[in-house]
C-alpha cells in the first residue's frame, strides 16, 4: 500500500512546493493508519496457510448482491482448482462470522465446516486425484468483520461501499485463498445493486443488464493472475469516465464522485496520469495490464490502494498517483512472496513516486531536498532492518514503517541504480518483472538478487547483506591530499550499528578547481582506511562527497589534509602506465607479488589475478572504457582505449 511515499522537507525553498508535500504526507499518514488498524486484527504467523497449499486455484467467480446503503453481503463463489495431489477434502480461508448455507458439488450438496481459524473445510464424497480440475459453488452470507477489508459510508450524504483486503482482508468478505504463492489466474464479479448505484473493480467492463425490481447487474472480468488481497470494488453514484492512453491506446478508465468531477485541480491530476504512465512505461517497460485497463475508483480511505488495473483512491495528489501506479508493476504484476519482503511492493512504489518528481514534478534543486529528506528520515534512527524478520511480523509499526520498509526500500533501489548505471538498472528492472517465472507471481528478495545477477553479471548478496538484511548505515571520513597532477583520497568509515561490519560501496567524488574546473571519480572502498590515487589535470580547491544524494550515508566529513601520508603511494610513485592504454600496462611502486583486481566504473568485477613484478598486464580482451584498478588499498583508475 501507499501510504508513505514522501516526507515532509520542512527546509524546502519553494513554499508552494513545501505545501504540496505536506498536504501529500498527511493523506500518506491517514492511511498508514488505517492499514494498522486492519493489519492488527488480521495479522496471522503464516505467508502461507498449510491447509490450502495442496491445490491451484484457477478461477472465482463472484455472484453477490450489494447494496451500499446495507452493511451486507449474499450470494455465491464458484471456485475452480486443480489439485496438485490426491484430496478427500479442500480449504478455503473465509471468516467465520459469515455464514455459509450451501456448498453445491457436481449437482449435490457437501459436507462442511466452518472453522474458528476463518477457514472453511469441504470434504469431498470421493478423493479427487491429483491435476484434476474440478469446482465447486459455496454460497454464504452476512455482515463482514468491521475493518477496512469491507466497509459502508457516505460520500456527499451517498452511500458508498468499498473494499481494501491487504493483507488477510479477503476472507472476511469472500471464500478464497490468501496464502502469498497462488494467484487466482481469472476472476470474474457478477454484482447485483440498486440500480443508481455503479459498480467499479478489477478487470474488464463486460456488461451492464437492468434487472425487474430497480435492479442492476454489472460483471466485470479479469484474465490476469491476481493475488487474493488485490480483488477489489467500490460502489456508489460513480460518474464513469471512459478515456485511453499509451501509444499503442488501451482503456483509460475512472470511476470517481459527482464532487470529484467539479474540482478542476482532481480533473487536472487525473488527467495528468497520462504523462506518468508514458515516463513509465519508458523507464519500467509497458504497462502490464495493457489487455484490460487502467484506471482509478475513489474509495473511503485516505492516501491510495494499488488494486490490480484499478487503483483504489481516497484523494488525487499527483505523488499518491505515481505511486499507485508505480504498484502495478511492482506489487501487482510481481507481488512480494511474503510480508517479509514487502519491501519489494513498497520499496519499488516509493522510488516510482520518485522518478515522477525527478522526471516530471520537481526541479532538480528540489529533487536533491527531496533525497536529503529522505536520507534524514532513514538515518533518523541507527537500528533496523528493511527486511521484516519472521520475529517482528505482529508489530504493525515494523510491517509498515515509512522509514524503513517505504523510504530505505527506495533508497536501496536508488543504491543498485547508482552501482550499475541507469541504463543497466532500468534494463535489469524490466528484466526482473518480465522473467516467466516471476511476471505474474510472486517474487522473493532472493529471486529479485537471482534476476539482478542474470542481467547485469553482478552478485549483489554482500549488498543485500549490509544494506537490507542488515541495520543502520555508514558515515565516511574522506582526507585528500593534491600532489602534482595526483590527488589521494583515504578513506575511512564507521557503522552506526553492529550488526554490518563494512558497507562495501562505490563512493562519488566530485573535486572542484579554482577556474570552475571539476572531476568526478568513483571511489570503489572495500576496505577500511583504504587509499586511492586519481590524475587529475588542476589545482583543486574543494572536494564534494555524495554531491548528488546517490548513497545512504550521515554526518560524512571531507577534510583537506596536506600531512596525510600517501605511503607507498607517494614513496613508490605507485601509477599504472601508459595511461590510457591499448594492450599492455604496467605497475609502478609495486615490487613484489600482489593479488590484484580490475573492476569497471559500475563496480562490476573484471577480474581477479596475480601481479608479477616487471612482468606487463594484459588488457586487449577488455572492452573500451574506463576501470579501476586496485592493489591492497590502493585504487588507480585506467582508461582501455
Amino acid at each position: 500500500m501507499r501510504k508513505f511515499y514522501l516526507l515532509i522537507l520542512g527546509f524546502l525553498i519553494f513554499q508552494p512546493f513545501h505545501s504540496q508535500v505536506q498536504e501529500q504526507n498527511i493523506e500518506m499518514k491517514g492511511l498508514i493508519t488505517k492499514e494498522m488498524n486492519a493489519f492488527s486484527k488480521k495479522m496471522i504467523t503464516y505467508n502461507t496457510n498449510p491447509n490450502t497449499l495442496n491445490y491451484d486455484l484457477q478461477y472465482q467467480r463472484m455472484n453477490v448482491s450489494l447494496d451500499p446503503a446495507v452493511y451486507n453481503i449474499s450470494g455465491s463463489v464458484t471456485s475452480h482448482f486443480k489439485p496438485n495431489q490426491s484430496m478427500g477434502s479442500i480449504y478455503f480461508d473465509l471468516s467465520d462470522i459469515l455464514v455459509v448455507s450451501q456448498v453445491e458439488y457436481h449437482g449435490t450438496n457437501l459436507i462442511f465446516q466452518q472453522l474458528p481459524t476463518k477457514e472453511i473445510k469441504i470434504d469431498f464424497p470421493a478423493s479427487i486425484p491429483a491435476n484434476t480440475l474440478d469446482s465447486l459453488t459455496i454460497h454464504y452470507s452476512g455482515a463482514p468483520s468491521a475493518g477496512n477489508a469491507f466497509t459502508t459510508t457516505t460520500q456527499s450524504g451517498t452511500p458508498i461501499l468499498c473494499t481494501l483486503s491487504e493483507p488477510y482482508g479477503a476472507q472476511d468478505w469472500f471464500p478464497t485463498k490468501q496464502s502469498m504463492n497462488d494467484k487466482i489466474e481469472r476472476f470474474d464479479f457478477k454484482i447485483t445493486t440498486p440500480s443508481q448505484y455503479n459498480v467499479a473493480a478489477n478487470g474488464k467492463l463486460m456488461s451492464e443488464t437492468t434487472l425487474p425490481g430497480s435492479q442492476k447487474l454489472t460483471f466485470w472480468r479479469t484474465a490476469y493472475p491476481t493475488a487474493a488481497y488485490l480483488i477489489a470494488l467500490s460502489i456508489t453514484n460513480f460518474v464513469k469516465l471512459n478515456d485511453t492512453m499509451g501509444n499503442p491506446p488501451f482503456p483509460f478508465v475512472n470511476y470517481i464522485y459527482p464532487s470529484t468531477q467539479a474540482n478542476a485541480a482532481s480533473m487536472a491530476n487525473i488527467e495528468w496520469t497520462k504523462q506518468i504512465m508514458n515516463t513509465f512505461e519508458t523507464y519500467f517497460g509497458p504497462y502490464p495490464f495493457r489487455n484490460e485497463k487502467y484506471g482509478h475508483m475513489e474509495f473511503k480511505f485516505n492516501g491510495g490502494m494499488e488494486h490490480q488495473t484499478m487503483s483504489s483512491m481516497g484523494s488525487w495528489s499527483k505523488g499518491l498517483i505515481a505511486h499507485e501506479l508505480a504498484h502495478q508493476w511492482f506489487g501487482d504484476k510481481v507481488t512480494c512472496g511474503a510480508w517479509n519482503d514487502i519491501w519489494l511492493n513498497e520499496g519499488f512504489a516509493t522510488f516510482g513516486a520518485g522518478l515522477a518528481n525527478e522526471k516530471l514534478l520537481m526541479t532538480p534543486a528540489e529533487f536533491k531536498n527531496f533525497l536529503l529528506g529522505e536520507i534524514n528520515n532513514i538515518t533518523s534512527a541507527s537500528d533496523g532492518s528493511t527486511y521484516v524478520p519472521d520475529s517482528e511480523l505482529a508489530s504493525v509499526s515494523r510491517i509498515f514503517s515509512n522509514r524503513l520498509t517505504y523510504a530505505k526500500g527506495a533508497y536501496i533501489l536508488r543504491m543498485i541504480k547508482w552501482i550499475l548505471g541507469d541504463d543497466a538498472f532500468y534494463q535489469a528492472v524490466r528484466d526482473y518483472h518480465g522473467r516467466p517465472n516471476l511476471a505474474y507471481s510472486y517474487a522473493r528478495t532472493a529471486d529479485f538478487n537471482a534476476s539482478l545477477l542474470q542481467s547485469t553479471g553482478k552478485d549483489f548478496t554482500g549488498f543485500f547483506n549490509d544494506w537490507l538484511y542488515g541495520e543502520g548505515y555508514p558515515t565516511y571520513t574522506t582526507k585528500w591530499k593534491q600532489t602534482g597532477n595526483n590527488i589521494f583520497f583515504k578513506v575511512s568509515q564507521t557503522q552506526s550499528n553492529a550488526s554490518v561490519s563494512f558497507f562495501e560501496m562505490p563512493l562519488p567524488v566530485k573535486v572542484n578547481g579554482a577556474g570552475g574546473q571539476t572531476a568526478y571519480f568513483v571511489l570503489n572502498n572495500t576496505s577500511n582506511n583504504q587509499g586511492f590515487l586519481e590524475a587529475v589535470s588542476f589545482p583543486v580547491t574543494s572536494v564534494e562527497f555524495n554531491y548528488d544524494y546517490q548513497i545512504l550515508e550521515k554526518n560524512s566529513i571531507v577534510v583537506q589534509d596536506n600531512t596525510l601520508s600517501v605511503s607507498s603511494v607517494e614513496k613508490d610513485d605507485f601509477a599504472l602506465y601508459p595511461n590510457p592504454a591499448k594492450n599492455e600496462l604496467y605497475l609502478k611502486g609495486v615490487d613484489r607479488s600482489v593479488d590484484y583486481s580490475i573492476h569497471a566504473v559500475d563496480g562490476k568485477l573484471v577480474r581477479k589475478d596475480k601481479y608479477v613484478p616487471g612482468k606487463a598486464i594484459g588488457i586487449s580482451e577488455l572492452v573500451p572504457g574506463t576501470y579501476i584498478f586496485s592493489v591492497k588499498e590502493q585504487s588507480v583508475k585506467f582508461i582501455k582505449h
